[in-house]
């Protein structure tokens, strides 16, 4: 194998072109000052010799960068996947690349892809914060890096966040199962570090408060995955039905299809006839699942849009203030809640 060559320079360019190195400069950056003539020289000479511009050097000189680092809670989840392709739908209008790391419910991981982002000079950074305590984010911005919290409500002010309204979508959720006749419900999700899943039971208990004769109880899940979801249904299998709850609430559309596989696959339980099913975050998975699942669903693509623009207005915005935008969840029904017998 032939050793890998080194990398064409700048001014070995400008040698073969037979021009200074600030007249390759101005062709890769302001070629409207260069002679066509010329222009098309130098063209030449880069593709001949292979030359690529170091990008990095050119946005650490200028002082900013086209980059914008995400950093995902568990890019495992759609929802997450979903957001992303909004961030870069709204970057690539502003001439922009959006970086992806997955943390992976890690802090440790979180960690990394923050100093990577910084040592990068991104223009700045989205982040799903990985547990309530943020002494890593805080360094970030407080070293010049701007910081927008995805999926996070910043209620001191100090960021500019952005989250839909996890309490009322759990209150959207089970008022709808309570409102097929269900009574006896159970909330699937975990670990409680997550404010979601802490949010999203909060809401599920308003609306069994507001029941005469309505019940929650809780089974505790390590993460928000499909395997998760099947050892919930298992536990639920397990109790006898008049224990058995006649709805069941998931944290997320991961837990809810893991949860479906779980009783429908034994023969056991019907759903919805025995247990109605919902979710939350409305992926594609839940309208193809072997009985379509109903959901809370969360405009992840505007989230990732908008958390852009924020970043944006945040850099270059002459008064800029920091601000949260909060969405709405939208309850969407399927098969898996239909009307108790």
């Amino acid at each position: 194998m032939e050793p890998a060559r080194p990398a064409v320079s700048i001014k070995e360019v400008a040698h073969e072109a037979g021009v200074s190195i600030g007249t390759v400069s101005n062709v890769l950056n302001r070629p409207e000052v260069v002679s066509e003539d010329r222009r098309r020289r130098v063209l030449q000479v880069i593709d001949d010799l292979g030359y690529v511009r170091n990008d990095v050097a050119r946005q650490l000189k200028a002082g900013r960068s086209r980059t914008v680092g995400l950093v995902v809670q568990d890019s495992a989840n759609p929802f997450y996947n979903e957001i992303g392709l909004g961030a870069e739908t709204a970057a690539e209008r502003l001439g922009q690349a959006v970086i992806i790391g997955n943390a992976g419910l890690s802090p440790e991981r979180e960690s990394l892809y923050l100093g990577l982002f910084e040592e990068q000079r991104v223009r700045g950074v989205l982040v799903t914060p990985q547990t309530p305590e943020r002494a890593r984010v805080d360094a970030l911005r407080s070293r010049g890096t701007p910081v927008v919290l995805v999926d996070e409500h910043a209620v001191s002010g100090e960021y500019c966040s952005l989250a839909v309204d996890d309490v009322e979508g759990g209150r959207s959720a089970v008022a709808h199962l309570l409102a097929t006749g269900r009574r006896r419900i159970t909330y699937v999700g975990g670990p409680d570090t997550l404010h979601q899943v802490r949010d999203r039971r909060a809401g599920a208990q308003r609306a069994v408060d507001a029941v005469t004769g309505a019940s929650l109880d809780s089974v505790a899940t390590t993460a928000l995955t499909v395997l998760e979801g099947r050892r919930a249904g298992e536990q639920l299998l397990e109790l006898s039905p008049d224990r058995r709850p006649d709805a069941v609430f998931a944290a997320n559309d991961l837990l809810a299809v893991g949860l479906l596989q779980a009783l429908v696959f034994t023969g056991r339980v019907r759903v919805p006839e025995d247990v109605a099913l919902i979710g939350y975050d409305d992926i594609d998975f839940a309208t193809s699942a072997i009985v379509p699942l109903s959901s809370i669903r969360q405009p992840a693509r505007l989230i990732g849009r908008t958390a852009v623009e924020l970043l944006e207005d945040e850099i270059t915005g002459t008064d800029h203030r920091h601000r949260h935008v909060s969405f709405e969840p939208e309850l969407v029904v399927r098969e898996s809640t239909s009307p108790a017998p």
